[in-house]
Formats: C-alpha cells, structure tokens, sequence
C-alpha cells in the first residue's frame, strides 16, 4: 500500500483501476492484504465503481448503505472478513451487479426483500453467517443465476418452489440450516446443476426416480442427516460424473442400484443408517456392480436391512478402499477370502451380524486401524494372524462364540488402545504377551470367558490402562502386586473368579480409581484401611468372600449405598447404616498382657495430650483465617513429607512459577515416583479459592487425558502460616508452552514438535474437552485452556490440567449449557471467548473458543497476544485470510517438522545427525507437500470453526474430536502408501 500517496497518481495505486476514458475509479482489487477497520460511508462517491473486491482482510463493523450508491457496481466480493449486522437494503440500487460474495462473515438478519430488484444476479454466496428467516421465493426470478450458497446458516422454512425456473443453476448449497418440507420437483429438473448439496436439514419425500437423468451433470449429491424416504434412484447411473453420493442417516428403503456400477469416478458412497435391504439372501449382490468403481476409497452399507451372505465378489472392489462398514444388518455365514485383497482398508466394521467365522486372510489386511467383529457368531479359535495387523488401535470380538486359547500373537499388536474379547468361550491362560502390551489405555476386557491360571504378573506393564475387566473367569491365585504400577485405572473388575489371598497393599498406588469389584472369589484377610484413604473410590463390592475384623468407617465405608459386604459373615463394625454385628473387645482383652496395658494407657496419655494441643493451636488460627475446610484433602501429605520430597523446596526442583505460586518436582514417599507439587502463594487474592476449586474438580474427573491429582496437603508450615498444595503426576516433557514458545531454553530449542505429534496433542486435548463436557456426570468448564496448561508425558500424550478457574454446570431443562455457578470474565487474555466481556455466562462454548485460538497457536506457532495481532488483526483473522488465499503453507510455524521415520527424506548434517524437513523446504515431494497443505488447511478450519465470535456457531466439541480422527487418519493413509510406493 506504500504506492498510496500523493506523489503518485491514484490511477496508479496499487489495486486501484481508472476507466481511461474518465479517470474514474472503476475497480478496487484490495484482496488479502490484511487491511483492517471498517468500510467508510464515503466509498458511495465511487460512483463509476464496477468491481469491489476485499475479500480475505479484517473488515469488521456494518456494511454502509452507501453501497447502494454504486449503480454500476458488478461484482462484489467482501468474503472472509468480520462483518456484521445486516445486508444492506440499498444494494437494491446496484441493479447491474452479477455477483455478490459475503461468505464467512457475520451477517445476521433476513435477506432483505430490497434485494429482489437485482435480476443479473450470477452468484449469490452468503454462506456461514448467522442470517435467519426464510429463502426468499423472489431469487427463483433471478433467471441468469449460476451458483447460490446460503449453507450453513440458521435459514429455516421450506425451498421455494420458484427455485424450479432457476434454469442456468449449476452450485447450489444449502446444507446447515433447519430447512423443512420437500425439495420443490422442479428443481431436479435443471440440468444444468453439478453440485447438490441439502445435507443435515429437516427435508423429506422422495428422491425422483429420474433424477439421473434430469441432472445428468452431477458430481456431488448430498442429502445425508435428514427424513428422506423411498428407494434410491437407479437413474443416478446416467450421472456419470458423479464422485460423492451420500445419504446417510435418512429412511431410504429398497436396495442400492447395480447400475452405480457405472459410475468410474465414484470416491464416497455412504448409505449408513437407512433401512435399505428385505433381510434376504442376495441383499448383497449389487456390490458386484461396484467393482467398476476403481477410485471408490469409502463404502457405507452399515445399520440397514441387508441379509444373506457376504458375497465373494467382495474381492474386487477397489483396493482403494479404505473404509467399508457393514455392521447392523443381518449378514450370515462365513466372510470370504477374497476380502484380504481390500489391502488398504483402515476401517473394517462387521459388527452386529451373524458371521461364523473369522478367515485367516485378515492378516493381510495390515493397515487396517480399527476392525468391528463384535456381536456375530463367530466361532472356532482366533486366528492368530491376527497379531500381523500392527497398526491396530481398536480390536472388538465382545459377544461372539469364539473358542479356544487367546493367541499370544495378539502382543504384535505394538499400537493397540482398546481390545475387547469378552462374553466367548476361551479358555486356557491368559498370554503375557497380551496382558503387558503397554499400548493399552483405553480397555481390556477379556470377562465372561472360561480363562484358567493366575493373572500374570506383567500386568503391571500397563500403567495407562484406563478400563480392565477379567471378571467371571477361572482365574485362580493371588492378586499380583504389580496391579499397583496401573495408575491410570478408573475401573478395576475381579469378580466371580476363584482368587485367593488378600487384597495387595500395592494397590494402594491406584489413586484415580473409582471402582473395584472382587466380589465372589475367595478372597480372605481384613479389609485394608488403605482403600479408606482412596478419595476417588465411587463404588466397591467385596461380597461373597471370606473377609474377617473390623470394617473402616471413613472415605467410601461412610456410604452405605456405595458399598457391598454380602456373604462376609466374620466382618463386623463399620458405619451403623451397614447393619454390621458390633466388633467384640473380649478377645483383646484376654491377650492383652499387663506390661501390654500399661503402655497402651501411656500411649493413650500422650495422644491425648497431643490432640489437645492441635485443638488449641487450630482455634488459634481459626481466629485469624475463616476458610472452608477441605474434607477431602486432610487424607493428603504433610508439610513436612512434602519439605523431605523436595529437598526443603530447594530451587533445584523449582520447574515453574507464577502468580498462583510455584511447582516442585518431588519424589513420592515410600514409592520413588516422580510428582510435580503446586504450592498455592496464599498471598494472592482468590489463590485459597482455586485451591479448592481445583481439588474439587480434579478429584471428581478421571480421564487419560487429564492431569491426574494424586493428593493435597492443608496444613500450616514450620513458621505456623497457612500451607496448601496440590500434588500431581509429574509430566516429564513439560508444557505444551515450552514446546510452541521455548524462549532461551536450550532443551526445547533443539527438539520440534512434529505435524504428527501435533495432531496427536490437539486430539488429546479435544477428547478431553468432549469429556469434561459430556462424560463426567455435571459438565465441567476449564475456563483456562492454553498451551501453559497443558502438559506432556513421557509419551508426548497430552494431559490438560490447571482447573483453579474451572467451573460445574449444572442442568436446567433446555438452558443446560447457561447454567452456571457464576459467570464473569474466566481465563487468559487472548484466549477468553468475547462474550465473557460482555457480561455472558460461563459455558462449554466458552472453552471452545480457547480451543479453537490454541489449535490455531499450536499449528501457526503464533501466540493469541503475539506482537503482529493489533489494530484489529487476531490470530484468527489471520489464519482465516490465509486459508482463503489457499496460502496456509505461508503462515505454518516454520519449526513444524514433517518427521517419516522409515522413509529417507532427511537429510544428514555434518555431526551425522538426521535433520528433519521443514514444512516450507524444498525437500518435499510435490504431492507430499499438497497432503501435508491439506492437513493443515483441515485442522485450521477447525480451529476457526471453533473461535468464531458467535458461540452458537462454534463446533461442536465432539465433531471436532472426530473431524480430527479423520484427519490424522486420512494423513497415515497417505503416508503408508508412500512406504509401500518406496519399498
């Protein structure tokens, strides 16, 4: 913009285009140049003005009705910038503009009747806005109309039936919004539409039976998430050209057509969820026909009506094919062979049928990710090429007949997460090369089987185990001690087994449980005071064993209802509600000694004492501090075990610091365990407040994904001043902060997070986002998401803490998410959603905003606050011009590696050490880079998806979750296919 001054002609500014014959502006061409402000009224005195062009900037504010002045203006794109209010009516005056382009902003309001005045309309794009009311009938009078997008909008009503003298309509889109009725038959009857799109509405009907025919130039047809019924249209086979057609989630009856077979450039074809099919044999054969579908990569057949078997024919499909589901319907028999010739699957789904049996060939399906076997009726033992499918994340054969020992091959299986195998008919031992693969965090549940022999004592390997179930079993001996290394374990399922001994002492580590069950073993032995002291303990069942003495009264024994000793018949005491006999004394006293007695009155003397002390010392400091107690936390450490952990809180272990206080690396006593100690600074207004607030919420939560408290401490230090801390796992990679912005520090300079990694930490955040949100029982919002709050492991998996902000949201009728314990600004600056300025109430909208700017940080390694975003220009406005532009390769953090571990793309420097390729080199291949674009351009929408200004217009936080899986999936696709291609 330097050329605009007056020493240059504004003829000749840059963007600027005279008429020759006048000298008069006639085109303004100002697109992404990230201009900011808003459109001043004078624009009006442009009045030759034949192009206005600003897309891909940081306008914000109203449209001025001085547009309407520009009675010569022809094309008109303002798309991808902030602003608001309403379309201005006085664009009625603009009676020889083509196109008008306002996608991406937030306009709001109806579309102004004014409008109806602009009969050489050529494109009418309003797309993601927040516009409501209804399609106006008066756009069917725009005869040269080529393309309307009004998707994603909150328009409701029905498709006007003057839409049908559209007759030049190519693009039409009106996905997203909460459209009702039929679509208007004469609208199938332009020919000239390629693009179809009325997905995720409230439309039904039928689709014509000659819609192939009267729209012989479709490429894309979707309907999908609506109340379509009738058969599919054979005549969509006369579209030739057709590559997506997707109607998943309607009512569509009958079969697929043979006849689709034709269509050779089909990629999707997603039936899912309709009611296709008679329950008969040979509901399956069309997919003979789709052989000829070579670039087909998805197939969605699952939860319909189709019946008999899987054909053979299965095995010329496209080896494209990367997901096939077939699950929910009636399908019988045994699968064909021919299926491991699909060699690129990544998502077989088989569940919900009546199979037989598993073949041997799956083995060879060996990208495959996830694969669905459960609820059938398999039978026979378990292949054990089962074990050559080493990209397996998820593995269920729940519900089946299967027979026969657990193959020990199953232990290949390096990347598994969740494997379900429960409710068969296996017997033999349980492997050790299943029960200590490491990778498991999500479930194993091998119950309700005939398994034999002790649990192995590898079990401990799995210390990010989350779920384990190896009830109703024959599993004998004692519970192995190394139960006490899986940490992570919410649920722990022993019951009707034949396990003997006592409870381990060991299992006093698993802080974050929440239930066990070992009910009707033969169990013995009292019951450890130690399961008193675990705070997250919800339920446990110790019944129908031999348990004996005294039961405990504090933490999960003072609830009855939470609890359960049935069959016990030697226990005793407990709280009154248990109905226990009343423990006897007479045995104590018979072998108690006098020298015994004595020292007993002594030591009774000195307690005594010593209590009263601690009272006169607390009514001391309550008459100085009024504060709520925390029940929970007088079961937690000392001050002084926490001074003998930290070496007196010696700034060697000091890993962090701020307003709130400090963080101590610390060693857990008796256990050798690395923990990380939040000192609150009590000084700080409101830091007692996040103390409790943070405990309270921690406490409640259990997720992989969460940083996980292990304790706190209440308690006065040496000099008798308050002292409270909380305790956590220790994250030995530190915060995500480190990693984006690592400043001077020199261990972070030299290690970058690669574009997998990425992925992986946004999804670990998302899911547990989607948890805290949806999973917990009452919703909880964080209120403090960045990166600074999030800390890696190990592993490089993410786990989001810091809950000092965080708030409970209690249910109210329709009003769920508005319902608060208080609102108010909650967060830090560039990451609190606007509304919380504005007064609004803290809700789950709230944290995705946050979400949404540290998605756009982790992947542009830009800072919300960073110095570039003043003067209107945010974070967000800035990834959205560059996705816009197609240029998302120019705003990419330049220390983002593209790390391929079995491809030689790197290069060595001169120590002889491996270089990563950055995502801007010239290293990379053409069509590596473009996948590499792809990714990055998909998870920036999402990003400003997410921290969009409305929250009503926000992702969803579980789409996200899943538009994220997709993404990284759709990304180790590719790169495998990359391996093969080398190898």
């Amino acid at each position: 913009m330097r050329s605009w001054n007056d020493s240059v002609d504004f003829c000749n500014w840059f963007g600027v285009t005279c008429n020759p014959s006048n000298d008069r502006v006639a085109i303004l061409n100002l697109e992404n140049q990230g201009l900011i402000g808003s459109i001043p009224p004078s624009i009006g005195n442009l009045t030759f003005l034949t192009g206005l062009n600003l897309q891909n900037n940081s306008f914000n504010g109203e449209l001025p009705q001085q547009l309407g002045r520009l009675v010569r203006l022809q094309y008109l794109n303002l798309t991808w910038n902030s602003f608001e209010g309403r379309i201005p009516s006085n664009l009625s005056q603009c009676t020889d503009i083509r196109a008008i382009q306002i996608d991406y902003n937030a306009l709001q309001g109806q579309i102004p009747d004014q409008l109806r005045s602009l009969l050489k309309l050529v494109i009418l794009s309003l797309g993601s806005n927040n516009l409501t009311g209804n399609i106006p009938p008066w756009i069917g009078n725009f005869s040269s109309l080529y393309g309307i997008s009004l998707a994603l909008n909150n328009i409701q009503g029905t498709i006007p039936d003057e839409f049908g003298s559209l007759s030049s309509l190519g693009f039409f889109q009106l996905y997203g919004n909460n459209l009702s009725g039929i679509i208007p038959s004469s609208i199938y009857n332009i020919s000239s539409i390629y693009y179809f799109s009325v997905a995720q509405n409230q439309l039904h009907g039928q689709l014509p039976p000659d819609v192939g025919l009267s729209l012989p130039n479709l490429q894309v047809f979707a309907g999908g998430v609506n109340n379509f019924t009738g058969p599919i249209p054979v005549s969509l086979s006369n579209a030739s050209g057709l590559q997506v057609l997707d109607f998943a989630q309607n009512g569509l009856t009958g079969t697929i057509p043979g006849g689709l077979g034709s269509l050779s450039a089909l990629v999707r074809l997603n039936f899912d969820e309709n009611s296709l099919g008679n329950w008969e044999i040979g509901d399956l054969n069309f997919l003979s026909f789709l052989a000829n579908c070579t670039s087909l990569e998805v197939l969605g057949m699952a939860e319909n009506r189709f019946g008999g078997e899987l054909p053979s024919f299965i095995a010329n499909l496209s080896t494209n094919l990367q997901i096939l589901t077939l699950g929910g319907n009636l399908l019988l028999g045994s699968i064909p062979n021919g299926i491991g010739n699909l060699v690129n699957l990544s998502l077989l789904g088989l569940e919900g049928n009546h199979f037989s049996i598993v073949p041997d060939v799956f083995g060879k399906l060996k990208q495959l990710e996830g694969l669905y076997l459960h609820d059938n009726m398999f039978s026979g033992p378990i292949p054990s090429s089962l074990g050559n499918l080493t990209r397996l994340t998820r593995l269920f054969m729940e519900d089946n007949r299967f027979e026969g020992s657990i193959p020990p091959s199953l232990g290949d299986c390096q990347n598994l997460e969740e494997l379900n195998m429960s409710s068969n008919n296996l017997d033999g031992t349980i492997p050790k090369q299943v029960i200590s693969l490491s990778s498991l965090s999500v479930s194993l549940d091998i119950s309700n089987n005939s398994l034999t022999g002790s649990i192995p004592f590898e079990v401990g390997v799995l210390n990010n185990l989350v779920e384990l179930d190896l009830s109703k079993n024959k599993l004998s001996g004692q519970i192995p001690d190394s139960l006490g290394t899986c940490t992570s374990l919410l649920r722990l399922l022993l019951q009707e087994n034949v396990l003997s001994g006592t409870i381990p002492q060991s299992l006093q580590a698993l802080r974050g449980i929440e239930e066990i069950d070992v009910s009707r073993n033969n169990l013995s032995g009292e019951i450890p005071e130690f399961l008193s002291k675990l705070l997250s303990l919800r339920s446990l069942d110790l019944s129908y064993n031999d348990f004996e003495g005294e039961v405990p009264r504090e933490g999960i024994f003072a609830n009855a209802s939470a609890i359960s000793f049935a069959g016990n018949n030697k226990l005793c005491g407990g709280v009154p509600d248990l109905l226990l006999p009343a423990c006897s004394t007479k045995k104590l006293r018979k072998v108690l000694a006098p020298k015994a007695v004595i020292s007993i009155a002594i030591a009774a003397t000195i307690i005594i004492l010593v209590f009263c002390y601690i009272a006169i010392f607390n009514m001391v400091k309550d008459s100085r501090t009024a504060e709520s107690p925390l029940v929970e936390a007088q079961e937690g450490m000392s001050y002084l075990e926490l001074v003998k952990s930290t070496d007196g809180f010696s700034a060697d272990n000091l890993i962090g610091s701020g307003g709130f206080g400090a963080v101590y690396k610390g060693i857990l006593p008796g256990e050798q365990k690395l923990i990380a100690i939040k000192v609150l600074n009590l000084q700080q207004q409101g830091a007692s407040k996040s103390f409790f607030d943070e405990y309270n919420a921690l406490r409640s939560i259990r997720h992989r994904n969460l940083l996980k408290i292990i304790t706190s401490c209440s308690s006065v230090d040496n000099n008798g001043n308050d002292f409270k801390a909380l305790v956590f796992e220790f994250m030995s990679n530190g915060s995500l902060e480190k990693w984006l912005h690592p400043g001077d520090d020199e261990l972070y300079c030299t290690r970058k997070l690669s574009l997998m990694q990425r992925l992986n930490i946004a999804i670990n955040i998302a899911s547990a986002l989607d948890y805290l949100h949806h999973n917990c029982g009452t919703a909880i919002v964080h209120c403090d998401l960045k990166p600074s709050n999030v800390l890696l492991d190990d592993d490089m998996v993410a786990h989001v803490g810091d809950f000092g902000l965080a708030k409970f949201i209690f249910e109210s009728g329709n009003e769920s998410q508005n319902q608060t314990l208080s609102g108010g600004l909650k967060g830090s600056i560039g990451y609190i959603p606007p509304e919380y300025g504005n007064g609004a109430q803290v809700s789950i909208l709230g944290d995705i905003y946050s979400f949404g700017i540290l998605l756009l940080e982790m992947f542009t390694g830009k800072g919300p606050t960073d110095d570039m975003f003043k003067d209107g220009l945010s974070i967000r406005k800035f990834t959205s011009v560059a996705l816009a532009a197609e240029h998302v390769m120019d705003i990419v953090d330049p220390f983002m590696a593209f790390e391929d571990e079995e491809d030689d793309y790197g290069e060595k420097n001169e120590d002889g050490i491996e270089e990563c390729a950055m995502i801007g080199g010239n290293e990379l291949q053409v069509d590596k880079r473009s996948k590499i674009e792809e990714c990055l351009a998909s998870v920036m929408i999402i990003g400003v998806s997410c921290s969009t200004a409305l929250p009503s217009k926000r992702m969803a936080i579980r789409s996200v979750v899943n538009k994220l899986h997709s993404i990284r999936d759709s990304f180790l696709i590719f790169i495998n296919q990359k391996r093969r291609n080398l190898r």
